[in-house]
């Protein structure tokens, strides 16, 4: 039976496939490239059933007339989780895909169970400020960057995403100030946050986040009961870039999943 299916869904003819057998994780890839996590995907399929989804005008989901909203597609997430009868499932997500993953979270709790982060931010400014000047460029370099990458291996995967439309739309969303922090004071979900130790995003910004889920509060004592219930890494000689496919990651996210499997 093929691993690879279409759910129509909030509007949108998502394309989503099923790696390995267990408690569903829904993986969300980040901007751009469906395929972010490499081969980790297989890893992480080990003892989970991992479904693979590809966000609006990404990969194998076409793009609609709808603007790209990390809140939209977080709507996607949300409605996929309920036609494939899923109760609630833990979602992971890299980069866009943490935004998208974390409005799930937010505007669903119902429907998520654990939450992992990936390089994720919950406020514009979490980025260095030469990021936020690139994403103000980018949707102004569509034109220019499209063309490169479709002429590139990741363009000949998938043939039929308009590259330059696909930057353009990214682009519109990266531009937009935005602030959710009120809303991760709130989560429901217990979360992971992992960030590289050369990140895009701020070091500053990391504890900041960190500190809006419950931790860095205090010392989690001897016996560590004192310690928060969501969970902080930072991997050593990473980027933003190489996060996603980098060997420790499944290591360290399918042992913060099994804690709360094993209900410790």
């Amino acid at each position: 039976m093929s691993n690879e299916h279409f759910a129509d869904v909030n509007g949108q003819h998502l394309f989503y496939s099923v790696h390995g057998a267990g408690k569903p994780l829904i993986l969300l890839h980040g901007g751009i490239n469906p395929d972010s996590f490499g081969s980790n995907l297989a890893k992480l399929a080990k003892g989970r059933r991992v479904i693979a989804v590809h966000l609006q005008a990404h990969g194998r989901t076409p793009d609609t007339d709808r603007p790209l909203r990390s809140e939209t597609m977080g709507e996607d997430v949300a409605a996929l989780i309920d036609h494939l009868n899923l109760g609630k499932a833990d979602v992971m997500g890299y980069s866009l895909g943490a935004s998208v993953a974390l409005q799930t979270a937010i505007r669903h709790p119902e429907v998520v169970d654990r939450l992992v982060l990936v390089s994720a931010t919950m406020k514009q400014e979490g980025f260095y400020p030469e990021g936020v000047a690139a994403f103000k460029q980018l949707e102004a370099n569509a034109a220019t960057l499209g063309p490169g990458v479709k002429a590139s291996p990741l363009g000949k995967a998938y043939p039929d995403v308009d590259w330059t439309n696909l930057f353009r739309k990214v682009g519109d969303l990266t531009k937009r100030p935005f602030d959710w922090s009120a809303d991760v004071a709130k989560l429901q979900a217990h979360t992971l946050l992992v960030f590289a130790d050369a990140d895009a995003i701020r070091p500053e910004h990391m504890v900041e986040f960190w500190k809006a889920l419950g931790g860095g509060q205090r010392d989690a004592g001897i016996d560590g009961s004192q310690r928060p219930t969501n969970q902080l890494a930072i991997l050593p000689n990473t980027t933003h870039y190489t996060l996603p496919v980098e060997p420790m990651l499944p290591e360290i996210v399918g042992r913060f999943l099994r804690t709360f499997k094993e209900g410790l």
